[in-house]
C-alpha cells in the first residue's frame, strides 16, 4: 500500500460508480467487462459499436492521461508467460460460471442491490484472500 492517497481513491471510485450508474440509466445495460466483451465476439445485431468503444475507452484512457502529463504507475509482471495465460483462462472460466465478472457484480451488481452479487462478490474476495494466504504464507512465493 506504498502511495495510497485516500481522496484520490474516493475519487476514482465516485467516478466508477457514477459512470455504472448512468450506464445503466442511458443505455439500460450493465457496465460488466466481460459481458460487454463477450457480447462482441458474438455480437447480436446492432451491438458491435458501443462495445467496441467501451473496451477501447477503456485501453485508451490512460493513455489521453498520460498524454496531458499525468504519470502512470510502471507496469512489472513477475510471472511467466505460461502461468499468466493460465491465470487468464481461470478468470474467464470464472466469470463465465458466476455469470459476471468482478466489474458486473461488484460494481453494478451491488449497487443495485442483487442478492447474487453481493453472493458472488463476497466469493471473490474470499477466494482472493486465500490465495494470497496459500502463495505467500504456506508456499512462500
Amino acid at each position: 500500500m506504498d502511495g495510497f492517497t485516500p481522496l484520490s481513491a474516493t475519487l476514482g471510485g465516485v467516478m466508477i460508480g457514477a459512470a455504472a450508474a448512468l450506464f445503466l440509466l442511458l443505455n439500460g445495460r450493465i457496465a460488466g467487462i466481460s459481458g460487454i466483451l463477450g457480447g462482441l465476439l458474438a455480437p447480436p445485431s446492432g451491438q458491435t459499436g458501443w462495445r467496441a468503444a467501451f473496451l477501447a475507452g477503456l485501453v485508451l484512457a490512460p493513455l489521453v492521461y498520460a498524454g496531458f502529463g499525468g504519470s502512470l504507475p510502471p507496469v512489472t509482471v513477475d510471472a511467466s508467460f505460461p502461468l499468466l495465460v493460465v491465470a487468464g483462462l481461470l478468470v474467464g472460466f470464472g466469470a463465465r460460471l458466476g455469470a459476471g465478472c468482478t466489474s458486473g457484480h461488484g460494481v453494478c451488481g451491488i449497487g443495485r442491490g442483487s442478492s447474487r452479487s453481493l453472493a458472488a462478490t463476497g466469493t471473490f474476495m474470499a477466494v482472493a484472500i486465500l490465495t494470497v494466504f496459500v502463495t505467500r504464507h504456506l508456499l512462500g512465493a
